[in-house]
């Protein structure tokens, strides 16, 4: 995999900012710096990864000139925050999924970039994985005949302490955003944008949502079946079924995986398997270098993230799902 010569700044250190870390070293990558609030988390980080600069500041991250891209790891109601300073800065960015916590802030994201002239991205890494490139090859070759349905699921086992993340509406909890983003973004993937929505939830004491269903309606009666839950840990897996074959792609349909793809009568026709060394994480950053060298996206360009993230506002809307932060938000933030 050939690389630019870009410099990349991690901005946090928590768990998906070591995982990114990991495969971005293993894979050749540079990593310029790492910033966070806490100047001893941003030295173990750097130290760690062999990265040379360590701030103890986000502003100070995106501040340093060797920083070319800004990869935003911290919890979703901070991307909006954190991903303007970068763009400010004149920075490209990668902001971990869900980009933002609404469409609105998506879409800010989006002006401001456009505004300064910087590649944004989506870190739905699940995309630029080996399996799902494949899939689409299929897909576009037809031979699945008509595809009428998507079924996928995200569920996990997590913490059920008030405080974690995942349970604090003040951090954007819930299943949706945090789990929920991997099914809804395969089935636009697969399916596009849906026409209709019916969404149902159970809450959790702490008022987040702790299982979401959801069914994607298409004008020509395609569906999209679709569950999250942060509870219970499920199949995780998906499936894409049309009028002359099944794609079933292996638990965990969004890491990389294998995938079976049998014709009508569920004779095996391709098993795919493609084993990556890594978490798979690095196949996004080379999009989004390749991007920041004039290549037109390859998939999942900004404007479909800001839609998805209008189709998750919806689902919140059908099942009462208010963050505190959303109230909190006024005017533009510097």
């Amino acid at each position: 995999m050939a690389h630019t010569h870009l410099g990349w700044g991690i901005l946090a250190t928590g768990g998906i900012a070591h995982a990114f870390a990991s495969d971005l070293t293993r894979e050749g990558f540079r990593i310029a710096a790492v910033g966070s609030r806490r100047e001893d988390a941003a030295r173990a980080f750097a130290t760690e990864f062999g990265i040379p600069n360590a701030h103890a500041s986000y502003e100070a991250l995106v501040a340093d000139d060797s920083v070319d891209v800004v990869y935003v790891a911290t919890p979703h109601p901070m991307h909006v925050e954190n991903a303007l300073l970068a763009i400010d800065a004149g920075k490209h960015v990668l902001i971990e999924k869900p980009v933002t916590l609404n469409a609105r802030d998506a879409q800010r994201i989006a002006d401001r970039a456009s505004e300064r002239g910087v590649v944004v991205m989506e870190a739905m890494w699940t995309r630029f994985l080996p399996h799902m490139v494949r899939v689409r090859e299929l897909l576009a070759s037809g031979v699945l005949g008509e595809v009428r349905t998507v079924l996928a699921d995200h569920t996990q086992a997590l913490p059920t302490n008030p405080e974690h993340r995942l349970q604090n509406p003040d951090l954007g909890g819930g299943a949706l955003l945090d789990l929920g983003i991997y099914p809804v973004s395969f089935a636009v993937d697969v399916l596009g944008l849906p026409q209709g929505i019916r969404a149902h939830a159970s809450m959790t004491a702490t008022g987040v949502d702790r299982q979401t269903a959801m069914i994607f309606d298409y004008a020509d009666g395609r569906q999209a079946v679709l569950h999250t839950a942060l509870d219970t840990a499920g199949p995780n897996r998906a499936a894409i079924i049309g009028t002359e074959g099944t794609i079933e792609i292996d638990r965990v349909f969004y890491t990389p995986t294998s995938f079976t793809h049998y014709d009508r009568s569920w004779s095996v026709v391709e098993r795919f398997e493609q084993p990556v060394a890594t978490r798979g994480m690095h196949f996004q950053a080379a999009e989004l270098e390749s991007r920041v060298a004039g290549a037109a996206p390859t998939e999942l360009p900004f404007d479909e993230s800001v839609a998805i993230m209008g189709l998750l506002d919806e689902v919140r809307s059908q099942i009462g799902l208010v963050y505190p932060a959303e109230a909190a938000q006024t005017g533009s933030v510097s």
